[in-house]
């Protein structure tokens, strides 16, 4: 299982548009990952609703996981989104 944490970018946290853009990468990707706050049981990345359920503010940590081939890049990838303010995003 490959698993990475990284800090939520987007100014208005995991919600509306980042959510959207998060749960769009993920479901493009070959494998299953889940996203996890502290404290909480992890969610399916592909789905809109938990994902949003997460209430991730701007600046939480939260953990990726995967298993499987592909899962480091596919890990990596949504990482490397989640990191970005993607209320700016084009």
């Amino acid at each position: 299982m490959h698993q990475q944490t990284v800090v939520i970018g987007s100014r208005s946290g995991l919600h509306a548009r980042p959510a959207s853009l998060f749960v769009k990468a993920a479901a493009r990707q070959p494998v299953k990952v889940t996203i996890a706050c502290e404290g909480r049981d992890p969610v399916d990345a592909r789905s809109m609703l938990a994902v949003l359920a997460l209430a991730a503010p701007y600046g939480e940590a939260v953990v990726l996981s995967a298993e499987g081939d592909g899962a480091q890049a596919a890990v990596e990838e949504l990482a490397e989104l989640l990191a970005r303010d993607l209320d700016t995003a084009a």
